[in-house]
């Protein structure tokens, strides 16, 4: 089982990532986003209650809000939900309706943002603290949808991270394989400031932590934004 540091540290663009793990009785998310370009890193996540929404840091200079503002975390009766774009709220349409993670992302693909064709990621904690992720992307050589789910029981001290890109390319080489299995072994603010820490200075843009009792539902979050300065 990789640390953070071992799994991020060095990587120039994993891209926006999805941790879910447990921690000490608590369930954990964390997730992160990056940008190559100026329309990328003008970027701040802003805490709303129990969601979390993205906003331009300077109105002024968003050129193109598409795939690129949305509110990647949130609370969908017990369950909490978190992603990579607007299938956020697709998911938590579909549980309302009594409908399952996997058949809302039945009807999303990835995104449309030829030549890389970003992968869809996300993850939902359930009540009980086990957890599904998944990851929507092209089919190599085709227009196809690949799809792929997977559900993790709650593990003291582990999770599981995926993250939308290998690393750094052109065009940018997509997620492979199953979410890597991550260490998470510390409290809210010192693995949130460890998981900044293991982002390239270059490319990082925000990150999200947040520690949820898994009785009480009580829930400590770390926040951070490198246009405010973390």
């Amino acid at each position: 089982m990789r640390t953070v540091e071992l799994q991020l540290g060095g990587n120039p663009y994993p891209g926006r990532g999805v941790l879910i793990g447990n921690y000490l009785g608590r369930s954990v998310i964390a997730y992160f986003i990056m940008g190559r370009s100026e329309n990328s890193r003008n970027r701040v996540f802003c805490e709303e209650g129990d969601a979390l929404t993205i906003y331009p840091y300077d109105e002024s200079r968003m050129r193109d809000p598409a795939l690129i503002l949305y509110t990647p975390v949130r609370v969908c009766g017990g369950s909490l939900v978190v992603t990579n774009g607007d299938q956020t709220d697709t998911i938590c349409a579909f549980l309302q309706k009594g409908k399952s993670f996997a058949d809302a992302l039945d009807t999303r693909r990835y995104e449309p943002d030829a030549p890389n064709f970003t992968p869809r990621i996300g993850g939902m904690v359930e009540p009980g603290g086990a957890y599904r992720m998944s990851i929507l992307r092209k089919k190599p050589g085709s227009d196809a949808c690949e799809r792929a789910y997977w559900r993790y029981e709650p593990e003291n001290g582990a999770g599981r991270l995926i993250h939308t890109y290998e690393t750094d390319g052109n065009p940018i080489p997509p997620f492979a394989g199953e979410p890597r299995r991550i260490a998470v072994d510390a409290g809210c603010e010192e693995f949130a400031a460890r998981l900044w820490r293991s982002l390239d200075f270059e490319n990082r843009v925000s990150l999200y932590v947040r520690y949820t009792d898994l009785i009480s539902g009580r829930f400590e979050s770390a926040v951070k934004n490198k246009q405010s300065g973390d």
